[in-house]
């Protein structure tokens, strides 16, 4: 925030693409960095804490904006500037009463609170939000993978099939299905469709394991698919790769995907294998084209 307001030091108008430019260069972000999603990748990290540094300044009185997008510093501001704070934080808006009274409204319900009080005082609204939900989101993969290596390995592999039913392959699920375990070859598991028109098959291995898959097992499920003539391959695991696995299958002709557990857990969670919805938060934010219409 001191150096967005710092920015506007000048006492002119700027607008927040230009005020965005000024801080990358501020900060020396990288392109990748400038780049940075939230984790539900529908908003950049740097676009999202400028959005929250312009509000909280507005909020305290130290900038205002005299029309859509545009943006210049108060008298107070400026004598903000003067006084010379090593940083400007939620904490040093608080003495004034203008700040203070819009966290309370922000604030207003004692779950809210619980909420916000978690978060470091760096951390934005949304942020707060992503970071939390993520938190619940880990905690349930965890929780799946548990309850995966507890099943029996034919359920383990009525799962992966139903999971890449799901994402669009094998057609139905009773066709798919009816591939598990037919093959005979110890390197395969099953065999599933790519398409629904079944224009080409994908060959899978659905293992749980206990330790890290190395390069050996792959190579034996690798040499698999070469007896069958196979192009692609899915090798599934509920722990992890080794180093060597991975690299091993990034140098070879044939197409082999490794899914490890977090992987696997993950797209579960994503296409609703073995999960259900427990709650639905919407976050909505102010339509300005409406209210532009409304003046004209």
């Amino acid at each position: 925030m001191l150096p967005f307001l710092k920015y506007l030091g000048d006492g002119k108008e700027h607008t927040l693409r230009d005020a965005e430019e000024f801080l990358a260069l501020e900060f020396k972000l990288t392109p990748t960095e400038r780049a940075e999603l939230l984790p539900s990748g529908q908003q950049g990290i740097f676009k999202n804490r400028i959005g929250w540094a312009r509000t909280y300044l507005k909020k305290a009185l130290l900038l205002e904006s005299p029309k859509r997008g545009v943006f210049k510093i108060t008298a107070r501001g400026l004598q903000t500037l003067k006084s010379n704070p090593s940083k400007i934080d939620k904490k040093y808006l608080e003495q004034w009463p203008e700040f203070v009274e819009f966290q309370d409204v922000s604030k207003s319900t004692n779950e809210v609170k619980v909420a916000v009080d978690l978060t470091p005082e760096t951390t934005t609204p949304e942020e707060a939000i992503e970071l939390a939900y993520q938190g619940l989101r880990d905690q349930l993969a965890q929780e799946l993978l548990t309850r995966i290596l507890t099943c029996s390995p034919t359920f383990f592999e009525q799962l992966v099939v139903e999971l890449l039913v799901k994402m669009g392959y094998g057609g139905s699920r009773k066709d798919a299905g009816e591939r598990i375990g037919q093959t005979g070859d110890g390197g395969i598991d099953g065999i599933i469709k790519e398409d629904r028109l079944g224009l080409d098959t994908i060959f899978l291995q659905a293992k749980r394991w206990q330790g890290s898959v190395g390069r050996p097992e792959i190579q034996k499920f690798v040499g698999a698919l070469q007896g069958q003539r196979a192009r692609k391959g899915v090798f599934i695991t509920t722990s992890t790769y080794t180093k060597d696995a991975m690299n091993y299958v990034s140098h070879i002709e044939t197409k082999v995907v490794l899914i490890d557990g977090q992987h696997l857990a993950n797209l579960m969670i994503d296409f609703d294998v073995g999960v259900s919805p427990a709650a639905s938060y919407i976050v909505k934010r102010v339509d300005s084209d409406y209210f532009d219409d409304v003046g004209s």
